[in-house]
């Protein structure tokens, strides 16, 4: 099978994470040391780690010793290896990602490992349409748990 119907759940695309967005993050969170999963184009906070420098390889428990988070807003095509290093690394990470409850990432590395927040609000990543799906922001180092957080201003 080909074509939109087999391919719709799948987005490989690289999105900047929406600027209303990120304030509300750095608003509730603080802003991050690092983007574990950038390009100079979509990086969120002071520093990035590229596809060159191979996130998934490094260490990412030395965020632990600065007190420091790390973002994630990850390739949506392949959640499952990001959402493992997240919940393995002994660091605090932020990870933005749809809200699959019923993928095998969600109940093998989010759920009772991480805060999940249920983002209340629609979230435009192109700037025009309105992302299709629920979104949910995990919280490697908070208690695990579900809160709905209406992140958006004016809401």
């Amino acid at each position: 099978m080909t074509g939109a119907r087999f391919a719709r759940h799948r987005n490989d695309g690289v999105y900047r994470t929406p600027d209303d967005f990120r304030d509300a993050v750095g608003d509730r969170f603080g802003w991050p040391a690092i983007d574990l999963a950038c390009d100079t184009a979509n990086q969120f906070g002071p520093e990035g780690v590229t596809p060159a420098d191979d996130s998934l390889s490094l260490d990412w428990a030395l965020l632990a010793t600065v007190q420091a988070y790390g973002w994630l807003n990850p390739p949506y095509g392949d959640i499952g290896a990001w959402a493992r290093k997240s919940a393995e690394s002994g660091a605090r990470v932020l990870m933005l990602v749809p809200a699959s409850i019923g993928a095998n990432w969600f109940r093998d590395y989010v759920w009772g490992r991480a805060r999940v927040y249920a983002l209340n609000g629609r979230m435009s990543f192109d700037g025009v349409n309105p992302y299709p799906k629920d979104l949910i922001l995990c919280d490697y180092g908070d208690e695990p748990g579900l809160e709905i957080w209406t992140w958006k201003k004016n809401r």
